[in-house]
């Protein structure tokens, strides 16, 4: 009982995390509850009173639901602030990196969440849509998909609670130095690359994207930017972070969302999924709602650059600064 409470009244911020997680899973489950019953019987070319009924019913379901998406959305973020802070009060933790690798839970429960909000991007989308037509065609479509999120964020939130409940104040974690060294870069680095081939292979990636959304190749856009965002990462940690830092030992994914840093990672990362988020749209939700939105090729094309530009702006600025590059 020790254990559980100290682990979970670690910080204020775990603190209101889990509050906010198990108030958002409460109306989530009130709101599963009454999909059930739009699902079996929603028919909008009936004029019943039963049918009457559930439209004025699915306002209020869709309000609450639409609140939950955005809040956790935001959430996020704040979860990687929380256990950004934890790094303070755990032993050999420096950043996030230390605190995340605790315990077997939680890369599982960072990458749950990733999941989570892309599909929650999903359904606000097909929920614009739904309510612009006039016949609601897309409301089952979306209360089955919202099914699916609630059964994610249930898997979420149990491994929330196991994450923070088994995170251990007395024992030293690997910080992002060990876990990120140098000296297993060859190691870590896909396909065995090169700090130079895999820089290579990012900018290609990226005018690949360009030329993709451009041409509105939805299935080559899809795939492109599941390499991009794969290769991103590495090109982040072991390249570009290190002239955010202006260390060539330092190299981390968590660290940039410092405060030392302006919190330029919270940045960089929503910028990258955000472009591969749009990319991947433009191929996805054909397939779910049969309708394509070109829109998404330029929010694509904007947040993709946008991540390259500010990646390689710390590169250029510290060349332009010392006269040499790390």
């Amino acid at each position: 009982m020790e254990k559980l409470l100290n682990n979970i009244l670690l910080s204020n911020e775990v603190i209101i995390y889990l509050f906010t997680q198990v108030i958002l899973l409460v109306l989530l489950i009130i709101a599963f509850y009454y999909s059930l019953t739009i699902i079996k019987n929603w028919d909008y070319s009936k004029t019943t009173s039963l049918q009457y009924k559930l439209e004025k019913r699915s306002y209020l379901i869709i309000l609450i639901i639409s609140f939950v998406m955005l809040i956790k959305i935001f959430l996020m973020p704040y979860f990687t602030f929380t256990i950004d802070n934890l790094s303070n009060i755990i032993p050999g933790a420096m950043c996030a990196a230390g605190v995340i690798t605790t315990n077997e839970y939680g890369q599982p429960l960072l990458v749950v969440k990733l999941f989570i909000v892309f599909f929650i991007g999903i359904w606000l989308i097909i929920n614009k849509l739904d309510l612009k037509s006039k016949t609601y065609q897309y409301t089952k479509i979306k209360f089955l998909f919202f099914i699916f999120i609630f059964l994610l964020i249930l898997i979420e939130t149990t491994i929330d609670i196991l994450y923070f409940t088994n995170i251990s104040t007395k024992e030293p974690v690997l910080c992002c130095t060990v876990i990120f060294g140098t000296t297993s870069t060859s190691d870590t680095i896909p396909f065995n690359l090169s700090i130079t081939m895999l820089l290579i292979l990012y900018y290609l990636l990226y005018f690949l994207l360009i030329f993709s959304n451009m041409q509105k190749q939805n299935l080559l856009n899809f795939f492109t930017s599941l390499l991009f965002i794969y290769i991103s990462y590495y090109a982040v940690t072991y390249f570009f972070s290190t002239y955010i830092y202006e260390l060539p030992t330092h190299q981390c994914p968590f660290c940039i969302l410092q405060y030392e840093y302006y919190y330029i990672g919270y940045i960089i990362w929503i910028t990258l999924f955000l472009g591969t988020f749009f990319s991947m749209t433009t191929y996805l939700l054909p397939l779910i709602v049969k309708k394509q939105i070109n829109n998404f090729y330029k929010y694509s094309i904007f947040f993709n650059t946008l991540f390259v530009f500010i990646c390689s702006f710390y590169v250029l600025r510290f060349y332009f600064l010392n006269g040499v590059f790390l």
